[in-house]
């Protein structure tokens, strides 16, 4: 089933799996499937439990969003990327930073694969700036001399002229990149949480209402809920959030 824009508050969240051991991600998804559109599989889970983590998923009737935020040469990159369309994993990124011709290469090759083997033709996003970024990091340690909003919006020029089905970037970057792209063209939000939650190590942090309000489609949410002692009351409080800020009302408290 190809990735589309998606409707109800539970299908707009991608649960990160960031934990080491195979059981323990098996038992977050018999837990949460039901509450979520997506199981993001990144590269602590994979370096760990490598294909079998996403097999196990596929295989509970859940939804895999693969988090590899893939930057190589093209051939690399491109190749990497046809391997996952192989193993019908249709919802993955790769860095804007890599350039368009490794954007422009993978997302032709994928397709092409995805023909040849008949699979689901994939839904590639383009990483722009890591949450964990700020102006200064940027400015002064990346040695590049835009603002974030700007930077990200060149960076998301890439994706679109690359013919990318979306962008991973901040809700507070939303308003310029849905100046640049058409209606069908995806954002995901990273680093959303809940107000009553910790910032861990990001920088560029907003809540699920944020993250609505902004008009972003898929929020990436990790921690909150995974750490949470009680996951089901964890994610019905973020349910409960997102589909007040759709109908634009105060969030009950459960």
């Amino acid at each position: 089933m190809a990735v589309k824009k998606p409707e109800s508050a539970k299908e707009r969240i991608i649960l990160a799996l960031d934990v080491d051991d195979i059981k323990e991600a098996e038992k977050i998804v018999d837990e949460l499937k039901d509450y979520v559109g997506f199981f993001k599989v990144g590269l602590q889970l994979y370096t760990s439990c490598g294909l079998e983590a996403v097999k196990m998923i596929q295989d509970k009737g859940a939804r895999v969003f693969f988090d590899g935020k893939f930057h190589d040469i093209p051939n690399t990159v491109a190749r990497a990327c046809a391997n996952l369309v192989k193993n019908d994993v249709d919802f993955f990124n790769v860095h804007l930073k890599g350039g368009s011709k490794m954007l422009s290469t993978t997302a032709k090759l994928c397709r092409e694969t995805a023909k040849k083997y008949k699979k689901e033709e994939p839904t590639i996003l383009g990483v722009t700036l890591l949450s964990s970024f700020g102006q200064r990091t940027l400015n002064q340690e990346l040695g590049v001399n835009l603002t974030i909003d700007n930077y990200v919006k060149q960076l998301s020029e890439l994706a679109i002229n690359a013919k990318l089905n979306g962008v991973v970037a901040s809700a507070s970057e939303v308003k310029s990149i849905r100046e640049l792209c058409k209606e069908d063209f995806i954002i995901a939000c990273p680093a959303v949480r809940p107000t009553w939650s910790i910032v861990d190590d990001q920088v560029r942090v907003v809540t699920p209402t944020d993250a609505i309000k902004a008009g972003v489609d898929y929020m990436i949410i990790g921690r909150p809920v995974v750490n949470a002692e009680n996951r089901i009351d964890a994610i019905n409080m973020i349910i409960n959030e997102i589909e007040c800020a759709l109908k634009n009302e105060d969030m009950v408290t459960i």
